[in-house]
């Protein structure tokens, strides 16, 4: 990566998770990163540092049966260090399937991503998906 701008580290990110360069998009993230997860399923809620985030991605593409997929929708949109994604999200597994846009809005400094907000167009049919707890 040549370029430190907000919205080149995000290019960068959206582009290892679209290649399943998992590492690369992991050490994109600041080591205290907090992400929010919207919703009211078993993945909601706030999870901090890279093992949080980890184990919450690692748990999504569990419970989606390796099926999760997010791709970037639309052109992004940069405000000094916020970066807002429109995106797509689909995953199937044998009781249900999603297929819905949304917005990712990352905080970049210094290089690094150190807070994810996410948007979903149908939290209702989001959190069927992922079911509770």
């Amino acid at each position: 990566m040549n370029e430190h701008t907000p919205a080149a580290v995000a290019a960068d990110y959206f582009n290892a998770l679209a290649s399943g360069d998992v590492p690369t998009a992991m050490g994109l993230l600041s080591a205290d990163v907090v992400w929010h997860q919207p919703g009211a399923n078993r993945f909601s809620g706030d999870h901090v540092g890279l093992d949080g985030v980890g184990a919450l991605l690692g748990g999504m593409m569990e419970a989606s049966e390796g099926s999760f997929q997010l791709s970037v929708a639309g052109a992004a949109m940069e405000n000094g260090e916020l970066v807002a994604v429109p995106v797509r999200f689909t995953g199937a597994r044998a009781a249900a399937s999603m297929d819905m846009g949304g917005i990712d809005l990352l905080t970049v400094r210094d290089g690094k991503i150190v807070e994810v907000h996410l948007f979903s167009e149908d939290g209702p049919a989001e959190d069927v998906f992922w079911g509770q707890a």
